[in-house]
């Protein structure tokens, strides 16, 4: 990710500023008013859907504040509606003098920079038709005049979706952003409403657009570079919507995104990254598709899961860190298990005459001494809390004498004293016989624990310098994963504060970055449990 300049950090906060006085005063409204004014920037048409009486009318007006010198229009849809009404009367003069069909669009659609259309779906055929050329090539054809329209914006409003088979789609696809709004829900923030008056603050002369600006931003957005990883994310997010499965709360509904839309999305994007001071765009630029590629609030539901998945797995490429962490950790684990598979003491079973008994075979055993006592040496294989209440911290080794040891576990189990790891203070050792005749002993903690003899020859060990090697590349791949953390982490960081993501996509985001790091830190012990025997056991044999 390029580093932004002064510049783009001047506009950024600027940026951020405007969309705070724009809010000031119409409440839980800043979210829908930060997607207004980036789709206002970027050229792209709005679709607000709840019911009346929630603000949608004033957040339209409140948006004409933000640049230098812009009009607006706005009208409430009814099935009378007329295209005089929208785009202006004829000119009875032209009319009778010249023959012309010439519209006075003055105060109307054709010359306004922002628009608000109200009950939309209820216009007739002759405006949406009309409507459809003005979004898409942004022209107005006059008679036989075809002039450019200076809309920068066009927010359309219903309490409803346009109806299936509608003859409506072509118009919706081309509402790019489409923000679901409700009535106010914070108890603090309804009752500033009620007792606010009904005049909103001026947007300080420093913070609003002007027209040389506004143009010259138009450039730099098309300067925002979509590189490939970011784009295989797009493709990702792409295929999660396409192969939503029965099971979600799509209700069987089949979500169609237009390639239109997609292409379309893709400027928006742009500008979203240009806007909160960056060259290119970010995976954390594409949680803003949230309000771009539903089309009923069945599926708006299913969307809003789909970018929360895609935004605590894939955007940083957090799902392949965590593979990482738990192939890590199973490959960890198989080491451990083939080194204590392979060293693990097995007992002799011999047959009595009136039960069966236990015996540990000591030939080849290296000989100890004890306070004048013949010892034998049982290397534990796996990290424990101490196999006595009398030591503290992990038992690497015990001395025991074999008699004692043969005569006590006879029958499957027995305690007997014995020294941990050359201390001097003798101990209660408690060993038992596990279902593969294994010996193991107990510890503090009633974790089983393999022991393994330490003998004169050394071929236990001839696969240590196997084990030790793996358990190596293993320590390799833990700090590259680590790494893979911190520099995900630091690029989801470094789009931050961010002016148009919701704030709770960026804590969902963020939650991801801190499960991962509590997961890495587990790793780290887990792994420091299976290898560090590995890497050790060699001078707890010899010494």
């Amino acid at each position: 990710m390029k580093v932004m300049n002064k510049n783009q950090e001047l506009t950024k906060s600027r940026i951020n500023n405007l969309i705070k006085a724009l809010s000031n005063g119409i409440y839980e409204r800043e979210h829908t008013i930060r997607l207004c004014l980036l789709a206002a920037l970027s050229g792209e048409s709005v679709f607000l859907l709840g019911p009346p009486g929630i603000a949608k009318s004033l957040i339209a007006k409140r948006l004409i504040q933000a640049f230098d010198n812009a009009s607006f229009f706005d009208y409430l849809m009814t099935s009378f509606s007329t295209p005089e009404e929208v785009f202006g009367p004829l000119s009875i003069k032209e009319l009778k003098e010249n023959s012309n069909y010439i519209r006075l669009t003055k105060g109307y659609l054709p010359t306004a920079d922002i628009v608000f259309l109200d009950e939309i779906w209820k216009a007739g055929p002759a405006i949406l038709n009309t409507l459809l050329t003005v979004i898409n090539e942004r022209t107005f054809k006059n008679g036989q005049h075809i002039s450019p329209i200076p809309m920068r914006l066009l927010i359309t409003a219903s309490n409803e979706t346009p109806a299936k088979n509608s003859g409506l789609d072509a118009l919706y696809d081309r509402m790019l952003v489409r923000i679901n709004i409700d009535r106010i829900k914070e108890k603090k923030n309804f009752q500033a409403m009620l007792m606010s008056k009904n005049t909103l603050s001026e947007i300080p002369a420093s913070l609003t657009i002007s027209n040389e600006e506004f143009f010259n931003w138009q450039e730099h957005i098309n300067d925002v570079q979509l590189n490939q990883s970011v784009f295989d994310l797009i493709y990702v997010l792409k295929n999660k919507i396409e192969n939503m499965d029965e099971t979600s709360d799509y209700n069987n509904e089949h979500l169609y995104i237009s390639d239109r839309r997609w292409k379309k999305s893709i400027r928006l994007l742009k500008a979203c990254a240009f806007f909160n001071g960056k060259n290119e765009i970010s995976p954390l630029d594409l949680l803003i598709l949230t309000d771009c590629i539903w089309d009923t609030p069945n599926s708006r539901h299913s969307v809003q899961k789909i970018i929360e998945d895609f935004a605590a797995k894939d955007a940083f490429g957090q799902l392949q860190i965590q593979n990482n962490i738990d192939n890590i950790l199973e490959k960890s684990n198989l080491i451990r298990q083939e080194m204590v598979t392979h060293l693990s003491e097995k007992m002799i079973l011999s047959s009595g005459r009136l039960k069966d008994k236990y015996q540990l075979n000591v030939e080849n055993c290296k000989d100890y001494s004890m306070n004048n006592k013949p010892m034998v040496k049982l290397v534990l294989l796996e990290i424990n809390q101490s196999v006595s209440d009398i030591h503290n911290g992990d038992s690497e080794y015990v001395y025991i004498n074999s008699d004692e040891l043969n005569k006590a576990i006879r029958n499957g189990k027995g305690e007997i004293y014995g020294y941990i790891n050359r201390q001097p203070k003798i101990c209660p050792l408690m060993f038992e016989i596990d279902a593969k005749n294994n010996l193991i002993i107990k510890d503090t903690s009633n974790r089983s624990i393999h022991v393994c003899l330490a003998k004169k020859d050394t071929k236990q060990l001839s696969k240590l310098q196997n084990w030790q090697h793996s358990a190596s590349l293993l320590e390799q791949e833990l700090r590259q994963t680590q790494q893979l953390i911190k520099t995900a982490n630091a690029q989801f960081h470094s789009n931050l504060p961010h002016n148009f993501i919701e704030k709770s996509l960026i804590l969902h985001t963020d939650a991801s970055f801190i499960t991962l790091s509590k997961n890495i830190e587990q790793l780290e012990i887990d792994m420091h449990n299976n290898t560090q025997r590995i890497l050790n056991i060699n001078s707890d044999f010899q010494c």
